[in-house]
Order: C-alpha cells, then sequence, then structure tokens
C-alpha cells in the first residue's frame, strides 16, 4: 500500500504539505512524490532505522514524573516539514527586528525607563512580574543585549500565514534537536539530500553561537574562554548542554567547577585556576548566585552576579533578561516594536486577553471554555487550560485561580494550528505542529533556518511539547525553484 495524497485529510485545518486532496504545495511537491513512489512498509523500516539512530546517536530527554526522572528516546517523525525560502526569509526579518525591539525594551526597563514614563504599559506589570530582578538596574551589559539566545514560538493559522505565540529569552531549549534532526533524517533519506532539493544547511549554528558568545567577551582575545553553566545530569535538557558544548569545543561545568575571586571568574583546572571570560548559562536567574538571588543554591556561584557587573565576565543570557519572557509582556509587543524601532511589526502576535484588565478578565471568564488560558510565567505548555477540551471541574478551578490573581494570566483563542503529516501505524495521517526558530544577537544576529518543528502526535491533541507526549520533525527551508 501506497501513500494516497487525495485521501489524506486535514479537514478544516490549513494543511502545509497538501493543498487540497491529492495536490501538494509547490515546496514539497517533490517530496509528496518522493513519498508516494514508497510502499507504507518501507516507510515503516524507515521509521525503525530513525529510532534505531536516535538510540545508538543516544538522543534523549527527561521527563519529570511522580515516580522520578525518567530519561526517553527523543520522539521524531521522519517527515520532513518543508517551507519556502521566500517565506522565510521575511519570517526571518520579523524575528531578528522582534528580538532587537525586546532587547531595546530590556534595556530600558533597566535604565532609563523610558517606556513607562511614557505609560505604554503599566509600571506595575513590570515591577510585579516574577522575572524582573531589582538588583540589575542600572547595568549596561555590551551591545546593551540582554536576551542573546531566543527561542521565538511561531505557529500557522488558518490562512497560512506565521503567528507569534510567545517568546523564550531566559535559557530556551530545543535547538539540539533540530540540529540531530537533521543528522537522523539525513541517515533515513540520504537520497533526499544527493537531489538537487536546495534545502539550507543548519549546521553551522554551533559556530554561529560561538562567535555570539565570544563577541561578549570583556577580554579582547582571539580565543576566549567559553563555558557552558549546567545545573547537572539531572536537568531536563543535559543533552542539550553537553551536546553544545562539545560542538563549541566549550567546557562543560558545573557551579562547583567555578570560583570567583577579586570579581573575576576562573575555573578549576588540574593545573590550577583558568580565567572564564563568557558563561552561556543553562540555569535560571534565581539560582545564579547564592550571594544576590536564593541564598540556598548549590547550582551557581558566589560572587558570580558581582564579577558580571563589574565587566569581567559575559553572561548570556543577562539575568533580568525574562523581564520581557511573559505572556502578559507579550500582548505589548507590537507597541513595544513601534516605541523602540519605528516599525511596524512584521509577524503579528495570536489576538489575547490580559486577564488583569477588567473587561477582558469578564470576557475571559464568560467564554472560559472557548479560550486557551496560561499562565504568565510558565512553559512548557504546563499549568494552561484549553477551553473546549476541559471538563466542567477544569474551568471552575481555573476560574477560582482567573480571579484570586488576575495578574498571572491571560487567554487567547484556540487557534486553529496548522497540520503536517506524520507517519502512522496503518498510514500518513495529518498532526498539529508549530515551530521554534532560534535567533542569537551579540556584535551580530543570526536566525537559524528553520528551527525545531513540535508536533502533536495524537490525533486532534494540540499539545506539541515532548514533555507531555509530542513528537518533532525535521524542517527544511526550500530554496525556490
Amino acid at each position: 500500500m501506497r501513500v494516497n495524497w487525495k485521501s489524506y485529510n486535514p479537514g478544516q485545518f490549513f494543511d502545509e504539505l497538501i493543498s487540497s486532496p491529492g495536490y501538494a504545495r509547490k515546496p514539497a511537491r517533490r517530496l509528496a512524490s518522493y513519498l508516494q513512489s514508497l510502499n507504507h512498509e518501507d516507510l515503516l523500516q524507515k521509521k525503525t532505522a530513525a529510532e534505531l539512530a536516535i538510540k545508538t546517536m543516544g538522543i534523549s530527554f527527561t521527563v519529570y514524573s511522580d515516580a522520578g526522572n525518567i530519561d526517553r528516546e527523543w520522539p521524531m517523525d521522519i517527515i520532513p516539514r518543508m517551507i519556502a525560502a521566500s517565506e522565510w526569509d521575511q519570517t526571518s526579518k520579523g524575528l531578528e527586528q522582534r528580538l532587537r525591539a525586546l532587547n531595546c525594551f530590556i534595556h530600558d526597563i533597566y535604565n532609563e525607563q523610558k517606556v513607562l514614563k511614557d505609560k505604554l504599559l503599566p509600571k506595575e506589570l513590570i515591577f510585579d512580574s516574577g522575572n524582573f530582578r531589582k538588583q540589575c538596574v542600572g547595568i549596561k551589559p555590551r551591545y546593551n543585549v540582554w536576551a542573546h539566545i531566543c527561542g521565538t514560538d511561531l505557529i500557522k493559522d488558518h490562512d497560512g500565514q506565521f503567528y507569534v505565540l510567545e517568546d523564550n529569552l531566559r535559557v530556551p531549549s530545543g535547538v539540539s534537536y533540530m540540529l540531530e534532526n537533521r543528522r537522523v533524517t539525513k541517515r533515513v533519506f540520504p537520497e533526499l539530500f544527493d537531489s538537487n532539493y536546495n534545502i539550507r544547511p543548519v549546521t553551522e549554528y554551533p559556530t554561529e553561537l560561538y562567535d555570539m558568545l565570544a563577541s561578549l567577551s570583556p577580554r579582547q582575545v582571539k580565543h576566549p574562554s567559553i563555558v557552558v553553566l549546567t545545573p547537572g545530569i539531572y536537568n531536563s535538557a543535559y543533552f542539550e548542554h553537553s551536546f553544545l558544548a562539545q560542538r563549541m569545543g566549550a567546557e562543560l561545568v558545573e557551579g562547583g567547577d567555578l570560583v570567583v575571586e577579586d570579581d573575576k571568574v576562573f575555573m578549576r583546572t588540574i593545573d590550577g585556576l583558568a580565567p572564564v571570560d563568557v558563561i552561556y548559562r543553562r540555569i535560571d536567574d534565581l539560582f545564579l548566585d547564592p550571594s544576590v538571588f536564593n541564598k540556598d543554591s548549590v547550582l551557581g556561584v558566589s560572587g558570580l552576579f558581582n564579577a558580571w557587573v563589574k565587566g569581567n565576565v559575559a553572561l548570556a543570557n543577562a539575568p533580568g533578561a525574562g523581564v520581557a519572557d511573559d505572556k502578559i509582556i507579550y500582548t505589548y509587543v507590537p507597541k513595544i516594536i513601534k516605541y523602540y524601532l519605528d516599525e511596524e511589526p512584521i509577524l503579528p502576535n495570536v489576538p489575547s486577553y490580559m486577564c488583569i484588565d477588567k473587561k477582558e478578565r469578564d470576557h475571559v471568564l464568560k467564554n472560559l471554555d472557548k479560550l486557551v488560558v496560561k499562565p504568565a510565567n510558565e512553559s512548557g505548555g504546563y499549568g494552561m487550560l484549553i477551553g473546549p477540551q476541559a471538563s466542567k471541574k477544569e474551568l471552575a478551578e481555573f476560574r477560582r485561580r482567573i480571579k484570586a490573581d488576575p495578574r498571572n494570566y491571560m487567554a487567547q483563542p484556540l487557534i486553529s494550528l496548522s497540520t503536517v503529516p506524520i507517519l502512522g501505524e496503518r498510514s500518513v495521517e495529518p498532526r498539529h505542529v508549530d515551530l521554534r526558530p532560534f535567533i542569537l544577537q551579540g556584535a551580530n544576529t543570526y536566525v537559524t533556518p528553520g528551527g525545531l518543528s513540535r508536533v502533536a502526535m495524537v490525533k486532534g491533541s494540540y499539545v506539541v511539547n515532548s514533555s507531555q507526549g509530542g513528537g518533532s520533525k525535521d524542517t527544511w527551508i526550500i530554496e525556490d525553484f
């Protein structure tokens, strides 16, 4: 039995591969034709080969549960996602614009606070934020950049246009899986990469990341000392921490491997203390320095914050960058872009309602069963309510939470997420998908060609997070032909 695109039915959703029964969209025509040339057994064999490669390569992630931490092999569907280069070039400009504006906003919040004086947004939204760090007021990091690595979540609605769902500016993860998905796909479909597909490569990311981090170094040396600071092997993203350190040729360290002397950071080595110039930190703000933030933290380094303030070490992302990584602040980003850059936003936001506003809160409470409700500072799909799929008990509980703490919640309509085909046990089936590209900003700006496509593996589900049963895909930016 072969793939039959005429029987492939995404329903009322925008499908990114098939435009109408039996007809593929232009960037995906060659792929659709190739898949149709294989029988289902061939595809299942390739799926098995991909699973074996993932196991052999040790690509894993950690799920936290009541039963303890569970290491799982990375879930990946073998059918690539296709995006036209012309569409992506415009999307990349929008992502670059967005990060420039957000960095202007963060720098302003910790310095002149012009945006608050001009009342673009209520100051209590900032000062009541769980991610505002008063210790960072007055600090000016190099290039006035605070969020050096950003993972912006994009979705497509029924119109086929990209919308920004949220910005991740603290310690965004997932880029290693983007790179590994490409490696696995090359193993499974080598013939597609040998043909004239003109797929944009993603392998340069570790080099781009290294160059960006090196540009932050306080010492002007040819090869600054760069380390990746990890919480350790039990962290859910530890695979990524070790992967990126290895690919950059940087040291992977834990807090106990570093020490601060005379407001300078050193790494303990068998040859003695070695200076550290740049720290790519994968630890949350509050655990970075027990002398400034959480005094009980054993993950960070005492004195690290002051070394950063004195300009003796660079931290990426900078402490306090999360003030813009807030789902309430997200609603103001189009205004923030216009305010700082005097430009119209290239990428639109998803329409949103702020529960802190009484009129909008009343609308949310009346329409809770039709909306998606998100807490301001959670990530990974945790703590959210999908109204149309919620029980009466869940709706009542969220109604209570919103009334008790309106600042902590915002709501959005349930977007008709676009679909892409996945390989099912018996046929190719449509599933909902999102995309997390990664944007770097230091001396220069870089946007990944595509990103990590996360796909809901369960029929009808909108949950794409791997920690909650989602999977992933290799994302191809196809040069126009």
